[in-house]
């Protein structure tokens, strides 16, 4: 019952959806903070999820690269500050929900930006064995597209499959090299395409394999997405946030 409770509590108090993109219209710029693949596709998770969309752009880099974290000039986290504090005097908000799992270098700085603009860091993810969490994931219907690569036991032939499709082999490489089975040490990156919350799902109509760099065990690959479009789900759009999570769970309906 808490479970619940917690979850439709954070679901239900979704206000806006944060983004910061790579500048000159790239793709992939290796940031140490933030996924940049996929980014155009962004805008219509918004959507989806029917709630106020609000980007910034990305003009720092990875200054300060210790686990811990102050107040840097140039550095890329304050890029997240800026939106942050814009979004904060646009809408009523109190804390910043990040899907860190493992990656503590990450959880601190969004901790620092948010204790400096006096919000909670929420990270519901935080420490859950990977292999069972994205089992959750998936047996509670998200539809996730593999949209990087880079990491040994996995190549170009993985790019646009699904997590649902490839999990097993996840699983193995994971027996066999260590693999982190989310993806939290950079090995994948993912952009959910449909999920319960979701009004629309998203449909990619063309897209392209692109070799970022060549290694000889570990090349990057990553999905270019060229058009996207979004896909009505019968009866959930007129639905709020809290009534979508209700229906998923089984404690509404449509």
């Amino acid at each position: 019952k808490q479970w619940y409770q917690r979850r439709v509590a954070i679901t239900a108090g979704i206000v806006a959806l944060a983004h910061l993109f790579p500048p000159d219209n790239k793709e992939e710029i290796d940031s140490y903070m933030y996924q940049t693949v996929g980014n155009k596709a962004v805008k219509e998770v918004a959507h989806a999820l029917g709630v106020p969309f609000f980007h910034g752009l990305i003009t720092g880099c990875a200054v300060t690269k210790g686990l811990q974290y102050s107040k840097t000039e140039s550095d890329e986290v304050e890029n997240l500050y800026e939106l942050v504090k814009l979004i904060k005097s646009e809408v009523k908000c109190t804390a910043v929900c990040s899907g860190a799992i493992f990656s503590t270098y990450q959880k601190n700085r969004v901790e620092n930006v948010c204790e400096r603009l006096d919000l909670v860091s929420i990270a519901p993810l935080w420490q859950r064995e990977q292999s069972a969490l994205l089992q959750e994931m998936l047996d509670h219907l998200l539809e996730i597209r593999i949209i990087k690569v880079a990491s040994i036991g996995l190549g170009n032939a993985h790019v646009g499959q699904t997590a649902r499709n490839l999990i097993i082999h996840f699983n193995d490489i994971n027996a066999k090299f260590g693999f982190n089975v989310c993806g939290e040490g950079g090995e994948y990156e993912s952009l959910v395409t449909d999920c319960p919350l979701f009004s629309h799902r998203l449909v990619i109509e063309s897209s392209r394999k692109v070799m970022h760099s060549y290694d000889d065990l570990s090349p990057v690959w990553y999905e270019k997405i060229d058009k996207i479009r979004l896909e009505e789900k019968p009866g959930l759009s007129k639905l709020t946030l809290k009534e979508r999570l209700e229906v998923s769970l089984g404690h509404g309906s449509i």
